[in-house]
Order: structure tokens, then C-alpha cells, then sequence
């Protein structure tokens, strides 16, 4: 091939950040749940820790990881996704080591409860940019029309560190112990954030790989700068734009549907359905690896169906079958007593509601250019929001109501939120023409 052909077909460096930027998301989730697995597996059935204060363990990352979002979201504007992701990468893995360390102090457990709790409210601090910075990055290194592909990939990395993390940790800390396992996680996380700096760029432009046919590709007619400094007006206007308002609605929805089976479905498996252990952790990890593969397969197919009938027209569709589909195959899983075909039902329900999770991260950037980290960031704290609802709702309605009704409850509220894609106008902060061939 000559050297004039090669330059002029687009070369694939911003496939190769795809895959960058799922590593990052899988390494993040997982080190973000291994705590649970040693607190399931070790501290709580030593007697030592309580599930309830175990609990806190858990809720300070959530909580400090939910109010730290916006100001991330500042961060990532301000310096670009790619040293955002960079930081995050050496912090969460030295929180990870830290939490390793702390097994060589030769501490009991009940002392260990307040260092654990401080170092995960650090880690919260320091996790806030993966989402919203994956999803900048790709909407400064993908053309439009492959965004939500890139989107639906970076986001199954997640779910196959959630689903991967109980197999896969357990494994390690059975042959070299918790504390030897925890450093082993975080220094691999941190050796990741270098490989990332020595190969990613903040935008197609700054990448010393790309050609100028991938350049063009990428920016279509405009030119969206990777840094930026949001002043008061730009953050205020967040919460004035309606569109970004009723996105991020829809995606608490989506959220709140999502986290009930993160927290309740090994519980629903072992304590509700009586499943023998082994079974109800394979059962798990089929109904979260249905949810990767939705992921996957619907970026794609969004980005089919906005090709083919226009941006708005095709993320309307996508929402309103992927999260309608959640909710039915979720009520029938409820209605049936076959383990076998709750688990398929329940497969089925998160595999659909997968199928959605690409075009929310593809809108938000759009709907404010300048600032889009910052969307990104306004989006993920409306869907970690109504994701903490389920933990705190779903066992106050299943006491009083029982298990179906709490999961029906979910099931109404995602399908409400795909119906508030009807008032969603995905092409709003768009200047691309709406077809792109």
C-alpha cells in the first residue's frame, strides 16, 4: 500500500483509546468491589465487623463519590480527560494498596473500621472522574456517528469488573491472602494510569499517531477544545438547561432500576429464591454479564438506528424499547417460581436496559460543548442519586409489600424513564448535520 493511501484512509488510534478507556472502567469497578468481597468473605464472618458497620465502609465511598461528581466534573474541563483519568488511576490504586497495607498492621478488625471508612471516603474523591471523563474523551475522539458504540463498550468494562470481581478476587485472596491482594489490584491500577499517559491524548489532534484523514472524521464541522475553565454562569446553566435536566432524570431512573439488582440480587438469589451459594453466584454473574453484552451490542445499534432514522428519532427508539423491555422481563421474572427462568428473565431485563446506557453518555457532552465534562458529571450525580434510592427504598418496600412489589416499583420507575426520552431532543447541542454517511 502506498504511503499516499495509507494517508488517506483513517488511521484507528481512537479504537485504541476505546480500549484504554475500558480497561480503565473495569479496573475502577473492580477495585471499587473487591471491599466487598473481603467484607463479605472475611470481616463480617469473623464477628468482628457488623454488616451494619460494614455498611458505612461502603456508603462513604458512595456518598463522597456522589458529592465530589460536579466538582470532578470541573477537573476534567480544566485540565483534560486524559490526565483526570491519569490521577485517578495512581489515587484509586494507591487507595487499594493502602487498604492492603493496613492487614500488615497486624491491627484487629474493629480497629481497622476507622482507617477502612477514611481511605474509602478517599477513594470516592479520587473515583469521580471515570465516567464523566471516559465519556469526554470519547466525544472528543470519536465522529458522532460512533460515539455511542464507544460509549456502550466503555461502559460494559464496568459490568465485566462488577461481574468478574467475586470469582476473580476470591481467587487471588485465597492464594495470597487479603492484604497481598489489595496491593496486588491497586499496583496494577496504577501501572494501567501509566500506560495510559504514555499512549492516550486529551483529543484526535494531540495524538502523534493520527493522520489527518482520522482527524477530519473525528471533527466533522466543528472543533471542540479539550480543556476549558467553567466559570459560576457555565456551572449554573447546568441546571437551567432543560434538555440536560430531563436526561439526567431519566438516567436516575435508569440508575435506580440498575442498583436494586447491584445491591439485592445476590440477596434476592440466596435468602428470597434459597439458592445453594455456587448456584446463586453463577446466577449473578450471568444476569451482570447480560448487562456487558447489552452495553456492547446496543452502542452499536444506536449508533445504527441514529445513522439510519436521525439522532433524536433513534435514541427515542432505543430508550423506549431497551427500557420498556427492562421492565416487562423484570415483572415476569417476578411472576414465576423457576429459578431458571427468574435468572433468564432477570438476564434478559439488564441485558435490554444495557442496551441504553450508550446514548445518555453520548447526548450529555452534546447538550454543553464548552463544559462537557462537566454534563457528563451533572448526569452521573442524577443517576447516583437515584441509584442510592434502591438500597435505602427496595427492603422498606419488600417488609412491607413483598418482593415483587418492590421490584415492580423499579419497574415502573424505568419505564417512566424511558418515556421522558419523548421530551429528550438529543440533536439540541449538535452541529453535525443529522444523517452522517
Amino acid at each position: 500500500m502506498s504511503s499516499t493511501l495509507r494517508e488517506s484512509q483513517p488511521t484507528n488510534v481512537r479504537w485504541l483509546i476505546v480500549v484504554l478507556l475500558m480497561g480503565f472502567t473495569f479496573l475502577g469497578h473492580f477495585n471499587r468491589n473487591n471491599i466487598s468481597v473481603v467484607g463479605s468473605e472475611r470481616f463480617i464472618k469473623s464477628g468482628e465487623i457488623s454488616k451494619e458497620q460494614m455498611g458505612w465502609v461502603y456508603s462513604t465511598f458512595l456518598f463522597v463519590y456522589t458529592c465530589g461528581m460536579l466538582p470532578g466534573g470541573w477537573v476534567i474541563d480544566r485540565v483534560g480527560p486524559k490526565r483526570a483519568l491519569a490521577g485517578l488511576g495512581l489515587g484509586m490504586g494507591g487507595c487499594v494498596i493502602l487498604t492492603g497495607l493496613l492487614g500488615y498492621l497486624k491491627l484487629s478488625l474493629a480497629a481497622m473500621l476507622i482507617p477502612l471508612i477514611f481511605i474509602r471516603g478517599l477513594a470516592g474523591a479520587l473515583s469521580v472522574a471515570l465516567h464523566p471523563a471516559a465519556a469526554r474523551s470519547v466525544s472528543l475522539w470519536l465522529p458522532f456517528k460512533e460515539r455511542s458504540t464507544a460509549n456502550g463498550l466503555a461502559t460494559a468494562g464496568a459490568l465485566v469488573g462488577v461481574a468478574t470481581c467475586y470469582p476473580l478476587f476470591g481467587w487471588l485472596m485465597d492464594q495470597v491472602d487479603w492484604p497481598a491482594a489489595f496491593v496486588c489490584c491497586g499496583l496494577t491500577m496504577m501501572a494501567f494510569s501509566v500506560v495510559w499517559t504514555s499512549l492516550a491524548a486529551d483529543d484526535v489532534n494531540e495524538h502523534s499517531w493520527t493522520n489527518d484523514a482520522e482527524r477530519n472524521l473525528v471533527h466533522v464541522n466543528d472543533r471542540v477544545p479539550a480543556r476549558s475553565t467553567a466559570s459560576i454562569r457555565d456551572i449554573l446553566r447546568l441546571f437551567g438547561n432543560v434538555q440536560l435536566l430531563l436526561l439526567t432524570l431519566s438516567y436516575a431512573a435508569l440508575s435506580y432500576f440498575q442498583y436494586l439488582f447491584f445491591y439485592w440480587l445476590g440477596y434476592y438469589f440466596d435468602d428470597v429464591l434459597k439458592l445453594p451459594t455456587d448456584e446463586s453466584r453463577r446466577a449473578t454473574f450471568t444476569v451482570l454479564i447480560a448487562m456487558a453484552v447489552g452495553m456492547g451490542f446496543g452502542g452499536w445499534y444506536s449508533d445504527w438506528l441514529c445513522h439510519r432514522f436521525g439522532h433524536r428519532r433513534g435514541c427515542r427508539v432505543m430508550a423506549l424499547t431497551g427500557m420498556g423491555a427492562s421492565a416487562l422481563f423484570a415483572l415476569l421474572g417476578v411472576t414465576t417460581t423457576d429459578p431458571q427462568q427468574i435468572v433468564l428473565y432477570f438476564a434478559l431485563a439488564l441485558g435490554s436496559l444495557g442496551l441504553c446506557e450508550g446514548i445518555f453518555w453520548t447526548t450529555a457532552p452534546t447538550l454543553e460543548k464548552k463544559t462537557g465534562g462537566m454534563a457528563c458529571a451533572f448526569l452521573n450525580t442524577g443517576g447516583n442519586a437515584g441509584g442510592l434510592l434502591a438500597p435505602i427504598f427496595t427492603p422498606y418496600l419488600a417488609k412491607e409489600f413483598g418482593w415483587p412489589a418492590a421490584i415492580s416499583v423499579a419497574c415502573v420507575v424505568c419505564a417512566l424513564g424511558g418515556l421522558l426520552w419523548l421530551g429528550i431532543d438529543s440533536e439540541a447541542g449538535r452541529s453535525e448535520p443529522h444523517l452522517e454517511s
